[in-house]
């Protein structure tokens, strides 16, 4: 049977094997399982005791010279997936990996038995090896691991991508994120600083006495926020269930029972439209405090957020596609309508009523129906003026009551909500408001959406009779915020889409041939 690589040649991954058909491949792999097999290996061993992952090994030895690793004799038992390999004569070079980073190892065909000079003829870009030996360096400097001993630990009957060129199509490197994560190492940074994100807010929030919670993610009533839900069936208990839109209806019921700071992780589930910043299933970070106002939630956020900068970024200007963006504290706050009046050269008196507002819309070049009420015409002119040059943190406040069916009333002015949302690089990341706690006025609102539901909006809330019970138990003073976790780890890693951040974004089925 023909072989992969030629004794001499360059290895697979090089330009000339890649004419060979992958269906060729993958059979010259598979019988190369059974030469391995007849050799005596197990090809899929159970395990290999490792003493130091590749990262810890170049870790271990950064900062060591040729000189002094000759001089300690280190020994190290490692192993990781084979990423290239040059054959020179009676030695053979290879690359290893564990994912973070790689180390060379460095094979003398001399010193192998006739069993492992056979096995290794049989390696192939992919396959998993494990090997002991001493660690020195090259006369060019590389951190090289002489083998000693070396074991088979799995074969890649498929292929890894072409090496020169890597993954590189977008849609196939979010349906084979394993690929990309081989491939593209600065892809596996991204996910290990959105980790990192979760686990500092985490600590941060723990550190400030809060509990950390989990709620229902499939609920019988959607609620929390404004979305089209997914809708399962229980068979056992013959009802239909809704996955979680948002957790906030039973994080404040926790806040009823005497938890006054919970917090929770959570995936939301969004029967909506897909596009660069939004993907149907989405992580947030959802958090409560009882007897503090929405001023004191954002400066609470503003100091959590502050933080990460610091950490991630080292708090100063960073870039995020072409803009750049300053994170520097203390962060503007600018209400609704005068952030709508700034951005568009409206006066104020001219968003309050649809004549006005429906002239602002059209000087302003942003489209809408002319049936839709005008709270939604004003709502796209922000969307489509003000959010986009939200670039430095900013919070937009004291949003219109039609808005926010949870948000307390201002005390100053009725029609408006001790609301925030903030936005960063024109995008908004974070929810919050002084949460609504008198039922009466949580019933009326319900009431109020459930109109809006009859006209049509899919979207509005539904009446939810059992929170509304637990609010009459007595709700104490209580601000909330909800933070996108993958829209801020896109500003943290500078990724312009949301699916960078998010392992297996969802996908459009591939049809099959």
């Amino acid at each position: 049977m023909e072989s992969e690589k030629k004794k001499g040649e360059q290895p697979a991954d090089q330009p000339q094997m890649m004419e060979l058909d992958e269906n060729e491949l993958i059979r010259i792999r598979k019988e190369k399982i059974k030469k391995i097999e007849e050799l005596g290996f197990d090809p899929y061993p159970t395990s290999y005791p490792v003493d130091h992952t590749i990262s810890q090994v170049v870790e271990l030895c950064r900062e060591m010279n040729a000189e002094e690793l000759e001089t300690k004799e280190i020994k190290a038992k490692t192993a990781g997936r084979m990423m290239s390999r040059r054959d020179m004569g009676k030695t053979v070079f290879a690359d290893i990996s564990d994912g973070r980073k790689k180390i060379q190892v460095y094979f003398r065909k001399t010193e192998l038995d006739e069993k492992h000079l056979s096995l290794l003829d049989l390696l192939d870009m992919g396959d998993f090896i494990g090997a002991e030996g001493r660690l020195f360096r090259t006369r060019t400097g590389e951190l090289t691991l002489l083998v000693e001993s070396f074991a088979f630990l799995a074969k890649a009957v498929r292929p890894l991508p072409e090496k020169f060129h890597g993954l590189q199509d977008v849609e196939q490197r979010y349906r084979k994120r394993y690929l990309d994560l081989i491939m593209n190492p600065d892809v596996r940074q991204v996910f290990e600083t959105r980790s990192g994100i979760i686990k500092s807010l985490r600590n941060m929030l723990d550190e400030k006495g809060f509990i950390e919670v989990e709620t229902p993610m499939m609920q019988p009533m959607a609620g929390g926020a404004a979305a089209r839900p997914f809708i399962t069936t229980h068979n056992a208990l013959g009802i239909d269930l809704y996955l979680r839109i948002a957790p906030e209806l039973y994080l404040k019921r926790l806040v009823v029972g005497g938890m006054e700071k919970v917090y929770e992780v959570n995936r939301n589930f969004r029967n909506e439209g897909i596009s660069t910043r939004h993907n149907p299933e989405f992580t947030m970070l959802e958090f409560y405090h009882a007897y503090i106002d929405y001023i004191q939630m954002m400066d609470l956020a503003e100091t959590l957020l502050t933080s990460l900068a610091e950490k991630f970024l080292g708090g100063g200007p960073v870039q995020f596609a072409e803009k750049v963006i300053n994170f520097k504290s203390p962060w503007p706050r600018i209400t609704f309508h005068d952030a709508i009046c700034k951005f568009t050269g409206a006066e104020r008196a001219q968003l309050k009523d649809k004549a006005s507002i429906m002239e602002t819309a059209k000087k302003s070049k942003v489209e809408f129906d002319p049936v839709w009420q005008e709270i939604k015409i004003l709502k796209e002119i922000f969307d489509k003026k003000v959010e986009p040059e939200l670039i430095d943190p900013t919070f937009i406040i004291d949003y219109p009551l039609e808005l926010s069916p949870l948000s307390k009333r201002k005390k100053t002015d009725p029609t408006l909500v001790d609301r925030f949302e903030l936005f960063i690089g024109g995008i908004e990341i974070a929810n919050g408001f002084s949460e609504l706690n008198d039922p009466a006025d949580q019933h009326r609102r319900f009431e109020q959406q459930l109109l809006e539901r009859e006209k049509g909006d899919d979207e509005a809330h539904q009446m939810d009779e059992d929170y509304i019970t637990a609010m009459e138990h007595g709700m104490p003073p209580i601000a909330g915020i909800g933070i996108g976790i993958d829209r801020l780890a896109m500003l943290f890693t500078n990724r312009d889409s949301i699916r960078e951040l998010i392992l297996f974004p969802q996908l459009k089925p591939q049809k099959q041939l």
